[in-house]
């Protein structure tokens, strides 16, 4: 299509319900770098790298045609969208403006013109998105960390990144494949194993070849050719099937991949970073995780530590950089600095949810400061305490821990209000040492910021 190239590298994933759509996609873009991917539900999301654009096309027989329908399923969707049907706008005045709607018969230059226009927004809004908090490492463990990743970032060795959920453990990995490593050059694409439909493995790892299944109008690169001279990051290794583990093992061990459809290898230079919050020694023992695949993997390990581990010096550093992400010079200007009452509070937490519960917590409360211009103690404290209550209700209901005595809880938690949160006081009010009442504290996840209590 003419102009097309404008576009460079990138992936259109097709839903075409009832409808021909992947085929009239593909008769557009048969002669520029875009991949059109047949999916089956909104869910699909497309490989993380920077190198390739994604867009999804929808057929509104798939979905529905009421504008309410597709801003719900727009708004479902990790992807721009472009709707294709006639929109049913009865009930409704007019159609919503962020629907991206073309008719049933439209054509290359419409739907080029209209790709145009959503890849142009992303990659504004893109730049428009304030930049990461910077890796913050105040404790002697992350420090370590951060001095292994610069030791083994520029070798092709691959690596197991261990840690508990919301650690930071794709962080590591992108660290590994931009730092000074000979790969920075390449893709880094992110592949979810927990979230691959198990009949689409080998379609979204190898790809597959025009013609190779209904629907298959094109050929279309899969993860492995992505990352080729580049680095294969895969999240969730642990969520892996067996079936699925000794596919992956074999491009591993050969260095080429099939497409489905074809009988021509094609060689592959990429280095592999997996992450898993699961024991995947335990899960070999118990024989659901290959060992040979799990040596293949874990060549060099790297453990990310939990934020409990890592001290509330650390917390209160990542609270500080989200909060300062967040507020404008201006805004800064106008405000004091953090209260101390604030940052004693979330250096007194526990974060279950580690790093990226930490990071929502700060933005909740920089939001509230923002709009109100205030660091507001009581709706801050509020906040806080409902955090805090939010955490303790999980923490109940997850199998992994053991179930809470709730009448012990409530009693050191009414305790402490009688004597005004003094631990000394309140250790003798329960006739307990001043350690056994810290020890229940952390056992039943007790802070400060339940002062303030519903």
């Amino acid at each position: 299509m003419k102009g097309v190239e404008k576009f460079g590298a990138l992936d259109i994933y097709v839903l075409q319900g009832d409808t021909d759509l992947v085929s009239r996609v593909s008769r557009c873009f048969n002669r520029v770098d875009v991949n059109v991917i047949p999916i089956d539900d909104l869910t699909v999301a497309p490989a993380a790298t920077a190198a390739r654009a994604a867009v999804a096309v929808i057929a509104m027989s798939a979905v529905g045609s009421s504008a309410a329908t597709l801003a719900q399923c727009q708004r479902a969707s990790v992807m721009p969208v472009i709707w294709v049907g006639e929109l049913d706008a009865s009930g409704e005045r007019a159609p919503r403006a962020d629907l991206h709607v073309l008719p049933s018969a439209f054509t290359c230059a419409a739907l080029g013109g209209t790709i145009a226009k959503l890849t142009a927004r992303a990659h504004a809004h893109e730049s428009d998105t304030p930049r990461a908090s910077p890796f913050i490492a105040h404790s002697e463990c992350m420090r370590a960390l951060l001095h292994e990743v610069d030791m083994f970032a520029d070798c092709d060795t691959n690596v197991l990144i261990r840690g508990e959920t919301g650690v930071g453990k794709e962080r590591v990995a992108k660290l590994l494949h931009t730092k000074h490593s000979r790969r920075s050059q390449g893709a880094f694409v992110a592949v979810n194993c927990g979230a691959i439909p198990d009949g689409l493995f080998e379609s979204h790892f190898f790809g597959h070849a025009k013609g190779a299944f209904t629907g298959a109008v094109s050929a279309h690169e899969g993860y492995f050719e992505r990352a080729d001279r580049g680095t294969l990051f895969l999240d969730e290794i642990g969520d892996l099937p067996l079936h699925q583990q000794v596919k992956l093992l074999r491009v591993l061990e050969d260095g080429a991949v099939t497409r489905v459809g074809s009988a021509v290898p094609m060689c592959v230079n990429l280095r592999v970073l997996a992450a898993t919050n699961k024991d995947l020694p335990r899960l070999v023992a118990a024989g659901m995780f290959r060992a040979d695949l799990y040596y293949r993997l874990a060549v060099i390990e790297m453990y990310v530590p939990s934020l409990q581990e890592r001290g509330s010096g650390e917390k209160i550093g990542i609270f500080r950089s989200v909060i300062g992400s967040l507020f404008g010079e201006e805004l800064l200007a106008t405000l004091p600095d953090l209260p101390s009452w604030l940052t004693d509070a979330v250096a007194n937490m526990r974060f279950p949810g580690n790093v990226r519960e930490l990071r929502n917590l700060a933005e909740r409360i920089g939001v509230t400061v923002k709009q109100m211009r205030a660091w507001d103690p009581q709706r801050l404290q509020a906040l806080l305490a409902q955090v805090q209550k939010t955490q303790a209700a999980l923490w109940l209901g997850s199998p992994e821990h053991p179930r809470w005595d709730m009448a012990d809880r409530t009693r050191v938690l009414d305790a402490l209000a009688t004597n005004g949160w003094r631990r000394q006081d309140t250790a003798q009010y329960l006739g307990i040492s001043r350690k056994v009442l810290w020890e229940k504290m952390r056992k039943y996840h007790i802070s400060d910021t339940e002062r303030v209590r519903a």
